[in-house]
């Protein structure tokens, strides 16, 4: 991909989360693509991400992502980002980093890595312990 590409296809992913526009999602997909995220117990396929949308959107209407950074390797392209929402009136944020394969211009792989204990944390309404104390 070229750098042009690359900044197309950042831009491109930024706005369908700012719009939480399934259709957008679908269009950024490889057809035989699939997404592995820990927050849901599967492997999505590609041609699932507008249904995904849908779902995240009914259970968190006040989600926000936003994009922090990124950069790219030839295929490979790594973005940081950081979701916020409101939980029972308490602010909520949490960062991660997506890393995608991409094939012709499209999504073939994506990976999510975050940290899932402050959410667990969060869900159960327990505080959050550091595993180090400094």
């Amino acid at each position: 991909m070229t750098d042009a590409e690359i900044q197309e296809f950042v831009t491109r992913f930024a706005a369908a989360w700012a719009a939480r526009d399934g259709k957008a999602f679908l269009d950024l997909w490889h057809p035989e693509g699939s997404l592995h995220r820990p927050l849901v117990g599967r492997r999505v396929a590609g041609n699932e991400l507008d249904r995904l949308m849908e779902v995240q959107t009914a259970a968190a209407p006040d989600f926000v992502w936003q994009l922090l950074d990124w950069t790219s390797r030839g295929d490979v392209v790594i973005i940081e980002w950081q979701t916020t929402r409101n939980v029972g009136g308490v602010r909520f944020d949490w960062r991660g980093v997506d890393k995608f394969r991409i094939k012709n211009g499209k999504i073939i792989e994506e990976r999510v890595y975050t940290d899932t204990a402050p959410l667990r944390a969060f869900r159960k309404g327990e505080k959050l312990e550091p595993i180090t104390q400094f």
